[in-house]
């Protein structure tokens, strides 16, 4: 599979439900949801090909721990797409600070967090791109100078329902609307320092990150792949780049990566491992199969150059979201709209919104702090009559990068950066 969600059977078959539900509808000309509330009342029906069946008795102990690989408690309202995938709310997120609560955080773990044992955890520095590989304790790395970044963490296809909407085509895996992104203090110690006290070598090319992170797609392998990402030694040896093991001035919590993960500014969720375990320094270019299948665009747009599969996704692009539910609907007076802009090149500088679907843009106020490789809040006052409205927000960042109006496809739905139309309901 090409896919960076689909790593357990249960993962795979309900991508593929998803797939034939959204053609079924598409076929019979209604929309998805009004074929499933259709499809809700059809107890007992074999509709798209035995779907619609009630569940056997005995899958129900499957629905009740379906959420297992997450361990925290969750406030109301977010959204679980799969079992270990949990969505932020932008709703809830409107009043509130610039960092997004440990509780509040997005999830997409492809394993149950693994059991922490302070006395017994180990991280392994190695490879041909150090003189001197060795192993730190969980209380050497906390007793070592550190340093604290605020920036996001965003899942690589966070966005990805808006290329299934832009192309009419459905796509396996989490259909993340924008909410696989997070903005939290991190603390930990620069990973730059860890490789030097390992004997880093001047020769020294790529450094593969290695977590307790499982491959558990195919339930038959006996040794199954743990996840690993690979960055060349100028991003590992960054004054950003860290091995964190506080998250909002608490220890990093379990879904988040106890006791130990790597953090990789404005790099794609993929790259900032969690749960540690190995860090290889390489003489010579790394390739996995992590890497070159699935942090990849692979698409018409994206030709492949060996060994990768498409085009390697390292920085994340720009995006905004408004702070509103999905569909949001509001009463005719004036409401001060809020939202959030980001890039993982760097810092926003200019949020346009329009709320005519784009016929007319005007600026909205940016509000500090404001740093780079995190986001920005914003507003703007808005008075409407009676009806309905698509809103859109669209960002620059201080490269010039800017969200453009469409987005070229690729197979995997990663790095959705559009302008995207938020559907509003004004009720008199």
């Amino acid at each position: 599979m090409s896919d960076e969600n689909l790593f357990d059977q249960e993962d795979y078959l309900q991508a593929r439900v998803e797939q034939c539900i959204w053609q079924k509808s598409t076929n019979a000309g209604i929309s998805r949801q009004r074929f499933l509330k259709i499809l809700a009342t059809m107890v007992g029906a074999t509709a798209i090909g035995g779907l619609a069946k009630p569940a056997p008795a005995h899958s129900q102990a499957a629905i009740k721990t379906k959420a297992s690989k997450i361990l925290k408690p969750l406030p109301p309202g977010y959204i679980s797409h799969s079992k270990g995938t949990l969505e932020m709310n932008w709703e809830a997120m409107y009043g509130r600070g610039y960092l997004v609560p440990n509780d509040w955080f997005y999830v997409h773990n492809r394993s149950a967090p693994p059991t922490f044992d302070p006395s017994t955890w180990r991280l392994q520095i190695h490879g041909t791109g150090v003189s001197a590989p060795c192993e730190f304790t969980y209380d050497e790395i906390i007793a070592m100078p550190s340093i604290s970044i605020t920036c996001a963490i965003e899942c690589a296809a966070n966005g990805r329902r808006f290329f299934e909407e832009a192309y009419n085509t459905p796509l396996p895996g989490t259909r993340w609307r924008l909410g696989a992104i997070g903005v939290a203090e991190w603390t930990g110690v620069p990973l730059g320092m860890l490789l030097e006290r390992a004997g880093l070598k001047s020769t020294a090319k790529d450094v593969l990150v290695e977590g307790a992170d499982v491959d558990s797609l195919d339930s038959k392998k006996t040794n199954k792949s743990k996840f690993s990402s690979v960055v060349p030694i100028s991003k590992a040896l960054a004054d950003n780049s860290l091995v964190v093991y506080a998250m909002n001035g608490e220890p990093l919590p379990p879904d988040h990566g106890q006791p130990c993960r790597v953090l990789f500014p404005g790099w794609g969720g993929n790259a900032n491992v969690k749960w540690i375990e190995r860090i290889e320094v390489s003489e010579t270019p790394i390739y996995t199969q992590w890497v070159t299948e699935q942090m990849v665009l692979v698409g018409a747009d994206y030709p492949a150059i060996a060994p990768y599969k498409g085009k390697l996704i390292t920085y994340q692009n720009v995006k905004s979201a408004f702070e509103l539910a999905w569909p949001a609907t509001l009463s005719a007076k004036t409401h001060l709209l809020r939202g959030r802009s980001w890039s993982g090149k760097g810092k926003i500088v200019r949020v346009e919104v329009s709320l005519d679907g784009g016929k007319t843009w005007q600026f909205a106020r940016l509000r500090e702090p404001n740093f780079p490789f995190a986001w920005v809040r914003w507003d703007i006052e808005w008075k409407p009559l009676p009806g309905e409205y698509f809103l859109q927000a669209r960002a620059t960042d201080n490269l010039g990068n800017t969200q453009p109006s469409t987005v070229p496809w690729n197979n995997s739905g990663l790095l959705y950066g559009g302008v995207v139309s938020h559907p509003v309901t004004i009720q008199a």
